[in-house]
């Protein structure tokens, strides 16, 4: 690569963060690191990443299918609050319609300890999970997808605005 002039590319860098208090509702950790199901709408993971554009910060809320690892549902907003992961994750349940009882698993953001989000997953038949505070690895299949997303469409490009 060297002789070639060619570099890797590389993430963001990030400062270490502080975690202080307990968020309202935490629910156990279900999954346990394990990131394979047997069938699909066993489980499905969910995480919020943040996009930059010249008009201001704009966040993607997605809900994945263990079983497939295809995104089921999305949204996006300029806000970061409960309605983005509601909207991602009604579209996912309009789009696989489980009849049986589904594993849901995120971190342990303010917008998935919302009170509001625990109702919507016990009115459809859905487990919530959680992952360990500030363990990224708890939730690896989501924090993966995004970070993959960053690195080979978002980094290379400038969007101008959210549109």
């Amino acid at each position: 690569m060297r002789l070639e002039r060619l570099r890797s590319q590389t993430g963001y860098h990030r400062r270490p963060r502080h975690y202080h208090g307990r968020p309202a509702v935490v629910a156990p950790n279900h999954l346990q690191r394990q990131f394979s199901a047997d069938a699909p709408n066993a489980a499905w993971v969910t995480d919020i990443t943040y996009i930059r554009t010249h008009e201001g910060g704009l966040y993607l809320a997605v809900m994945l299918d263990l079983f497939s690892r295809q995104v089921i549902g999305w949204s996006m907003q300029s806000r970061i609050d409960r309605e983005l992961v509601l909207n991602a994750l009604l579209m996912a349940v309009l789009r696989r319609q489980p009849k049986q009882e589904v594993l849901v698993h995120s971190d342990q953001g303010s917008q998935f300890s919302s009170y509001d989000w625990q109702d919507f997953l016990k009115a459809h038949l859905l487990m919530p999970s959680m992952s360990r505070r500030g363990n990224c690895h708890d939730n690896a299949v989501a924090e993966s997808v995004s970070q993959l997303l960053k690195r080979e469409h978002i980094k290379r490009k400038t969007y101008h605005d959210r549109e």
